[in-house]
């Protein structure tokens, strides 16, 4: 199960792409954030957008999570809006959960 709540269908493949990288990840809790932020976000992002998220998306899960959670230090090559967003950004945490 990804929380995958929107089609992929109308995107193009890039952005197809790094959706379902977004939401497979390897640590549950960056799945959610950038797999949720990805859902939102994605089909309005310009190609510098999309090549910062792919920047981040090639970072590490561990360090992605303590950046986020201010555990360590954001470095200066990730000090950009985008990164952010994302660290702002406050994802559902439980998506099976929820009714509409």
């Amino acid at each position: 199960m990804t929380g995958l709540k929107r089609t992929s269908a109308d995107l193009d493949p890039r952005r197809r792409r790094m959706l379902f990288r977004a939401w497979h990840r390897g640590i549950r809790e960056m799945d959610l954030i950038l797999g949720q932020y990805a859902e939102e976000n994605i089909a309005a992002m310009d190609d510098m957008t999309l090549d910062q998220f792919e920047a981040i998306m090639a970072e590490e899960d561990n360090d992605l999570i303590t950046w986020i959670n201010g555990a360590a230090p954001v470095p200066e090559h990730m000090r950009m809006p985008l990164f952010e967003r994302i660290a702002a950004y406050r994802p559902d945490f439980d998506p099976v959960g929820k009714t509409a």
